[in-house]
This record gives structure tokens, sequence and C-alpha cells, in this order.
């Protein structure tokens, strides 16, 4: 209820608006993103999962998928610290201008409408983002891992957003905004604990909400999964939409054809550039159209959604991506993903104590950084170099913005001191790494 209050503390100013109005897009910046605020539950509840994973016997996280999952999170966040939401901005505009009838926010029937209506968009926005091509060139980041548990909650699409706010315009002809975003939240939230093979099927719950069951169907490549059980908090529109499927046989997780990489930025994009590539290649306006808005397994002369005897079958025993690396390499790159990651959150809450070129700077140093790890655990030959200049590159900063060093007493110095040391590890093992190189050559 925290939630609701904090969203509704000043709903008039809000909701009863029927002409443009600046203070309205004020509000949206006062509006919290609770995601980030649930960051500390998420990491409780993914630890917790651990210990219950390991009594029963079963698979552990592994840290490179972790790690994999969490970034794509994080990517997915970025753009609040450069601009405001999309999809509330779109809604306010909307609604101050065409709505229909007033609500008042604080009826019971509003809120059962505002539940009822994002539940319904949100089923079409996750039907579309598999059935349109273009749309699950975003979505797809989310089914990427081979795994499945909580950490998979967190690999979230960072441009998927950008295309379906248009799914909830309806709603904003009679809903009020701030109902709107709190269910709208509330329906992202709902669905990270149902990211667990730890939790059995629920009884008659099956049959009215999505269940981990259900949601595992719906991660599967089992050809029986393939673009099943699409409802976010209810299953019901899956059953009156004819595109529900109970859990069968065991389901293997992640893409038909599984991504061979834990660099981030590469599962955001890989499916965008396939359709940018193929659509180049194919002849004829028509065809270039279906392959951005037909299905991901369409061609030519073949049914919108491809045909699904062109679905490869699961492999017996599952070979999941996996590169070997050494466990201090692991142990060095959660570290620097914690400091990376506790970076962000305090830019997400002083973001107004800093210009706009500072936080675009900090974003794009994000997003190398994320995509360092990743090339990291993929033992990327380069990735060595790419790591000794995201480190260079910090200490240059803190040269630059004159900030705390080692001969101060400050969280800043000690980042300092932990980014020179990185700095010195790395180039003493990239020249090491050339010296063999050109002895190489030279014999």
């Amino acid at each position: 209820m925290e939630i609701v209050q904090k969203l509704t503390e000043r709903p008039r100013r809000l909701l009863y608006l029927s002409t443009p109005s600046e203070t309205s897009f004020e509000t949206v910046e006062e509006v919290p993103e609770y995601v980030t605020e649930a960051i500390p539950y998420f990491v409780l509840l993914m630890g917790l999962e651990v210990l219950v994973l390991a009594a029963q016997g079963k698979q552990l996280p592994r840290a490179n998928d972790a790690l994999s999952s969490i970034s794509a999170g994080l990517l997915s966040l970025l753009h609040g610290l450069l601009f405001r939401a999309v999809e509330l901005v779109c809604y306010i505009w909307v609604y101050d201008r065409f709505f229909l009838i007033s609500l008042h926010w604080n009826s019971p029937w509003t809120w059962l409408l505002g539940f009822l209506g994002v539940d319904f968009g949100y089923y079409w926005v996750h039907r579309c983002g598999h059935e349109v091509n273009l749309l699950w060139a975003g979505h797809q980041a989310h089914h990427s891992s081979e795994d499945y548990n909580l950490t998979t909650a967190l690999r979230q699409s960072a441009i998927l957003k950008f295309f379906t706010w248009i799914f909830y315009m309806p709603m904003a002809l009679c809903v009020p905004p701030s109902i709107f975003c709190v269910h709208n939240q509330f329906n992202l939230l709902y669905q990270f604990w149902i990211h667990t093979e730890t939790i059995e099927k629920l009884g008659p719950l099956e049959y009215i909400i999505n269940t981990p069951s259900h949601h595992r169907v719906h991660h599967g490549r089992n050809p029986y999964c393939i673009d099943k059980n699409y409802g976010g908090t209810l299953i019901v529109w899956d059953l009156l939409f004819g595109t529900f499927q109970q859990e069968e046989t065991r389901v293997v997780y992640g893409l038909v054809h599984p991504l061979s990489t834990w660099e981030p930025i590469t599962a955001q994009l890989c499916q965008l550039n396939h359709i940018i590539t193929t659509a180049w290649r194919i002849e004829g306006l028509g065809n270039k159209l279906s392959v951005v808005f037909k299905g991901p397994g369409w061609e030519p002369g073949k049914p919108r959604l491809g045909c699904k005897e062109d679905l490869p079958q699961v492999e017996s025993p599952v070979r999941k991506y996996d590169r070997s690396v050494p466990v201090s390499v692991s142990a060095y790159v959660w570290t620097h993903f914690i400091l990376i990651l506790v970076g962000y959150l305090y830019l997400s809450v002083h973001r107004q104590d800093f210009s706009t070129v500072m936080v675009l700077a900090s974003v794009l140093y994000v997003c190398f950084s994320l995509s360092t790890f990743g090339l990291l655990y993929d033992n990327w030959k380069f990735s060595p170099v790419m790591e000794l200049v995201r480190c260079a590159v910090f200490i240059m900063a803190c040269e630059v913005m004159d900030m705390p060093r080692y001969l101060e007493l400050s969280p800043l110095s000690a980042l300092y001191v932990v980014y020179m040391g990185s700095s010195l590890l790395w180039g003493g093992l990239v020249l090491q790494r050339w010296r063999f190189t050109v002895k190489g050559h030279v014999h």
C-alpha cells in the first residue's frame, strides 16, 4: 500500500486535467521507479532461492548466466536516467486531451478496471512480442537465458518499451494515469517470483493466475512450449484466446537458436541486426515488410508465424553455452559489477545533482563495463585490453574532475585505489600476453 500512497498522494492535480498542462508532465518525474527500489528485495529473494535449490538438489544459478541476466536488467533501466518514462508520458498526453470518462481515482471499481486493463494490455503486448518480428527483436533478450531462476526475471529488454506503449493507450480514455502507473509496475513486479523452479504446481490457482509452472512453459524451447502462456498476472487470457499450455515433459529453456555469448548488448540487439540484414537482402517490398511485421519464423511461402515443423528438436543431453574461466576472474567480474550497480543506484537517487553530459557519460561507461564483463566471461582474447581501458578511463575521470584519491579517506578514494590496482593487474597481463605473442612470431 505504500506504493499506492506515494503514487496517489497528490492525485487530483494529475487526474482531473482536461487540457494540456506542464504540471502533469512534471508529475512524471515525481513518480518513483519501483523496479529500482525493489533491487534489495530481489537480491534477498535470489539468495533465498539459492538455499532452496541447494536443499532440493537442483542446479544452482551459474555465475556467468546470472551476471548476464542482471546486466540486461540494468541496461533496461538506464534510459530512466536520461529521459522520462515513454509509456507514462504518452499515457498522460492522451489522458489530458482525449479522456471520455473521468473516473474517480479512489473508487474500487476504477482500481479493478485499471488492474484488468493493464493485465489485458500486457497479454497483447506479450503476444505481439512473440508474433511480430520487430517486437520479438526486443523481447527475445528476456528469453535468451538457458537457465530458469529469479535472475532470469531481471533479464529485461532495453528497447521493447519504446514500441509497446501504444497497447495501453485505450485505457487513457478513462483510467487515471496514477492508477495505470501503479498497476503497470505491479504487473512487472508480480512476474519476478514466477521465474523459479523451486515451486511446483499450485492446484486450482493454476486456472486463474500466472504461476511458475505456466511461465516455465512460456520460457521453454520445446516445440510444445512455443508461443504459449502470455499472461502477466492472470492466466485467464490464455484460456480465453487459445494460447494456454500446461507443463508436461521437462522444459528446456532459452531461444530456439541459442546465443553463444554472455555479452549483454549483443543479446539485446542480435535479432534487430538479423531483421535489418534479412530485410536488406530479401527481394520485394512485401517480403521486406513481412520480415519486419510477421513472425520471427516467417519465410516466403510460409504462414505468418512460420511452420512448427521447422522448429529444431531439443537435444538430449542439453548442452548449454559455457566458457571456462578461473574462479578468480569470476570473483573479479562480480566485484566490479557490484561497484557499477552501486554507482547506478547512487546516480539514480542523485540524478538532479549531475549535468546531462555527466549522466550520459556515466550511462555510456556502464554500458561499456557490462559489455566488458560479459566478454571476460566469454574469454574473448581482447577482453583484458577492454578491461584495462575501462579501469584507465575511471582513473582519468577521477584526475580530470579532481575527485578524492588515495591520500584522502572517502568511498571515492577507495574506488580510486581499487581501479588503480585493477589497472596494474590487467596492464601486467596484457604486457605478458604481448610478449608471448611477439616471441611466437619471432620463433
